[in-house]
């Protein structure tokens, strides 16, 4: 599994538990529910800004390495 698929698959495990639906997510986050599908999926290019912010409501820290 690629770097981008692992962070989407815990941006989702995260917002699962949390209790939260996609659209929840992007309404917290500021962002569509087509970037929250993209993020958690791993597709398209969403930008680096609307992962933070998805994982900055998720508790979620980004490290670059």
């Amino acid at each position: 599994m690629g770097e981008v698929e692992a962070v989407g698959r815990a941006i989702r495990a995260a917002r699962k538990e949390a209790g939260l639906t996609q659209r929840d997510l992007a309404d917290l986050a500021g962002i569509s529910e087509r970037t929250v599908r993209a993020i958690e999926t791993g597709t398209g290019n969403p930008a680096l800004a609307a992962v933070a912010a998805a994982a900055n409501v998720l508790g979620l820290r980004l490290v670059a390495e």
